[in-house]
């Protein structure tokens, strides 16, 4: 995953400058019209480039998934066994679940497919004996994201760090948590939806 999302955003980048390239060589008809459109209120080139890419944010990615049993918002605690967290994880077809405290919904910490292979499987561990918080990584290792984070920025920390699931956490709430598969889609569709937009300018849907 290292260097993904970088390269997302440099193809994305070149995809909507090689439509605006073409936007501007578009000869004295696409100029009128585009003048037209200055005079008439309508968007033009200028404002089309302003809308660019990466708008989309965390919080419309825990929109469209919901409340639901998708693992936004699925959550263990830390008395909890190993194994039911694991089976919790089977039975919602998810790889990873939010940790909460005892007694509260504040984030402890966040537990994963990888830290069952490597920290019981591995070691020859019981998950049925051992607890989700000697496993579990912790809240002050972890590195989340807030609704406001951009999509993009989320990606960036997912494949430079190599994680697949980000906590999402405001004012030290916990508000879900999105996986490397809901950013990529967000940052796919997002993309697709500006070289529409441009492809609409062009042929004077605008």
């Amino acid at each position: 995953m290292q260097g993904l999302a970088r390269l997302v955003q440099v193809q994305g980048r070149a995809l909507s400058a090689s439509l605006l390239q073409h936007i501007r060589l578009g000869g004295s008809a696409l100029s009128s019209t585009i003048q037209t459109r200055k005079e008439s209120g309508q968007p033009n080139k200028e404002s089309l480039e302003e809308h660019g890419f990466e708008r989309s944010t965390i919080a419309d990615i825990l929109k469209e998934k919901g409340q639901k049993a998708d693992g936004s918002w699925l959550w263990c605690t830390v008395d909890q066994t190993v194994y039911d967290a694991v089976k919790q994880m089977t039975s919602h077809n998810v790889g990873a679940l939010l940790v909460v405290k005892r007694g509260e919904k504040a984030l402890a910490g966040i537990i994963t497919e990888r830290d069952y292979l490597r920290k019981i499987i591995v070691q020859g561990r019981s998950s049925k004996t051992t607890k989700v918080g000697d496993i579990m990584t912790e809240e002050n290792k972890l590195i989340t994201v807030s609704p406001d984070t951009k999509v993009l920025r989320a990606m960036e920390l997912m494949t430079d760090n190599r994680i697949r699931h980000i906590p999402v956490v405001e004012n030290k709430e916990m508000k879900g948590m999105v996986s490397i598969g809901d950013v990529v889609r967000a940052v796919v569709d997002e993309h697709r939806e500006e070289l529409q937009r441009l492809n609409s300018f062009i042929q004077g849907s605008y």
